[in-house]
This record gives structure tokens, sequence and C-alpha cells, in this order.
């Protein structure tokens, strides 16, 4: 448990999405709170604290802290109205002469908790009840402590929907040095399984599908890129062009990528001796990483695309999937700020040469609009979606 200096400390800061304070005990606000704690939506993983015996402004309430409290605290734990159980401790306190019971609820990997049925987070310094999409996340964050989801088998999915010849000529050669290629003897199917393509069962998990499926959409309706040319500044303006991307992970990736080379211009300047060409309005290798990085990222638990839209002004990527893991709204595209939804479709695009290193891509955007005298990338990464905005050179 933190000691006083660091409860002191929280308290002199006020009430945060890491601490709660309580001037009775009230034993379904405590229970939101140690749920919220629990939840740890904001990803902060450090304790959550409940001091009961102090007013919101942080004054003595003159609560009396004894052993029937301590136990009646302690008793939330396993009480059956938190479930999962919470991880937590109880203690008696002196916060700047003030006797206090502290409750200390440790960021859980069992997630959501509920009480009742209802799943609580913390908002800053109040608590709330999960969104549907909020509760998402935190099923997410589970899933990211066990089995992503581009590592688990999808329903209905066999090895026929793979294409074997396509993976033994085209990923395979990309996955594994020749050498050790050369010096085993492993089945098509050990060699998928050991890259985590194949469960044990040989069901084709739903990266192998995206990589390697004859048609990734059968099984995952959303995996393409929706590309949109917009002749104006709104989606109400003229389409100039417009194309529906599919096809395997590394198709998609390669048509995206010649589709943004194409559209982006390039002025000529004659003032001095034989045209050359100036700086384009937009930086390809910005525009790749963002594409790149949306692609990778998103959840493809949906039947949303990913979504370029080239306006006169700007361009648009839309990736379905909020923030994930680590990764929040305060943090999004910060270095140091990385987590992976889909570690083994990363590893594939890494492989394929569509990721020169794992984390750094939006920093490498940053740095080639900057060269090219492009504005600064704007990210917000909302509940749903994150949303890239990319203006022209200056």
């Amino acid at each position: 448990m933190l000691d006083d200096a660091e409860i002191t400390d929280l308290v002199r800061a006020g009430e945060s999405d890491c601490l709660e304070l309580t001037e009775s005990a009230d034993l379904s606000k405590i229970r939101h709170a140690i749920c919220a704690f629990a939840n740890d939506l904001p990803g902060h993983k450090k304790p959550g604290i409940v001091i009961v015996g102090l007013r919101d402004d942080g004054t003595c309430a003159e609560l009396t802290i004894d052993d029937d409290l301590l136990v009646l605290l302690g008793g939330l734990r396993a009480d059956g109205k938190i479930l999962p159980f919470p991880v937590m401790s109880v203690g008696r306190r002196s916060i700047e002469g003030c006797d206090v019971a502290v409750v200390q609820v440790e960021p859980s990997d069992t997630l959501p908790h509920r009480v009742d049925g209802r799943c609580w987070i913390r908002v800053g310094p109040r608590r709330a009840q999960a969104t549907a999409a909020e509760e998402r996340r935190l099923v997410e964050k589970q899933v990211a402590g066990t089995q992503e989801f581009d590592s688990r088998p999808l329903s209905g999915a066999r090895l026929d929907d793979l294409d074997l010849h396509y993976f033994e000529l085209a990923y395979l050669p990309l996955a594994v040095s020749p050498e050790v290629r050369v010096e085993n003897d492993r089945t098509l199917q050990e060699q998928l399984r050991s890259l985590r393509l194949l469960d044990r069962n040989e069901r084709p998990t739903a990266a192998a599908l995206l990589a390697l499926g004859h048609d990734p959409r059968t099984f995952l309706p959303g995996a393409y890129i929706q590309f949109l040319r917009v002749d104006g500044e709104d989606l109400a303006d003229p389409v100039r062009s417009q194309r529906e991307i599919s096809g395997r992970l590394v198709e998609q990736l390669q048509a995206i990528t010649a589709v943004l080379d194409v559209n982006i211009e390039a002025p000529m300047s004659i003032d001095a001796g034989p045209p050359h060409r100036i700086r384009p309005n937009y930086p390809i290798l910005a525009l790749r990483q963002i594409v790149y990085n949306a692609v990778m990222h998103r959840t493809y638990e949906t039947s949303t695309p990913v979504r370029v839209t080239w306006y006169r002004d700007r361009i648009e990527v839309i990736s379905p999937g909020g923030a994930y893991g680590e990764v929040n709204s305060h943090n999004f595209g910060q270095p140091g700020s990385v987590s992976y939804r889909n570690p083994l479709v990363a590893e594939i695009m890494k492989n394929a040469g569509y990721a020169e290193r794992f984390g750094a891509g939006i920093a490498i955007a940053r740095r080639a609009l900057a060269h090219n005298g492009n504005p600064p990338p704007e990210f917000s990464a909302e509940e749903n979606y994150v949303w890239a905005i990319v203006r022209p050179q200056q």
C-alpha cells in the first residue's frame, strides 16, 4: 500500500482518476469506486485510492475509523457485488491529523469488472457507468492480456480458405530466412502454425485469413480500404475519383500506395534553367505511414473499412476502432505511446516491408511533413475511430 506521504500528496492534489474521497461509509458509492479503479480505463497501471473519512475538499469528516469499519470495507472484495473479485487492500491511516480508512485498488487483468451487472469507470475526478464503446475498450484490454483478435481462429474458417500456394511462394520467404527453410522439413501446416497463422486444430486465425485468404472479406467484411477524391472541401462536392481496395493485406497496401502516389501533385518550376520538380503538396512517405498505421491498428471486428478521403484542402484518414490498450486520447501519436490491437498483423506488415520500425510510423510522418513544409498532422482518438488529418504544403 502507498505510504502516508504518497497518500497525503494525492489528497493535496484533489480528486482525480486515481483518487476518490468520501466522508461517509456509503458502501454502494465505495463499491462503484472500487469497480472503476479496478477497470483502469485510462490505462495508468497504478493503484486507485478510495479514502473514507475526508470530504470532497479534503477536510476531515471526523468519521470513527474502527476495526468494524475496516472489516466492512475489506468484505467488499468478496461479497459478490463486484465481479470479478478486485485486488484490493484496506488500512487505517492518519492524513494531516485526520484518521481515515484507505482502500487501495490494483488495476485488473480480468476485465471488465461490474457491480450488480453494471460496469463503472473513472472519468477524471468522477465515476460514471461505461458506455458500450468504453466497455468494448475494457474487453479489448482483457483480450490484449490473453489472445488478441487477430491471433484467434474465426468460426467456420478452414485450411481450404487459405491460398497455400501464395503462402509458400510469397509470404513464407519474407517471414522465415532461407537457411531455416532449407534446414527444416516441416509441412506447410506446421509452418503456418509456427507463424501463428493456424491454431492447434488447424483453424486459420483472423490474421491468416487477412494475409492469405482467397477472399478475406468473406470472414472479415470490413477488411478493405475506401478511397475517395473530392473536388472540393466537403463530401457534398463533386467526386473526382473513387476506389474500393480489397484483397489480401499486402495487395491492399500495394494498391493504396499506388493510389496515393498518383494523386500527389508536384508542380514544375521553369524559373531558372531546365524545368524541375519542386516539393510536392504532400510527401508520399508521410501519407504511407499514416495509412499503414490505420490499417495496422484498426479493429477488424467491424464491417467498416479504413477510409481515405482526399479533399482540395486536406486528406482525412479514418481508422475504425478507437484508442487501444495504453494509448488514449491524450497520448495518441506521442513518442512511447504504443499498443498493438493486432500484433500479428503488425508482424506480417513488418515482414512484408510495410513497417520500418514498430511504433515509429507517426514520428516518421511528422518528420516527413515538417521537412516538406506541411503543417503537423492532426489526430483525434475517439471511442469508435481514430481520425487523422494531413494538410498540404504551406
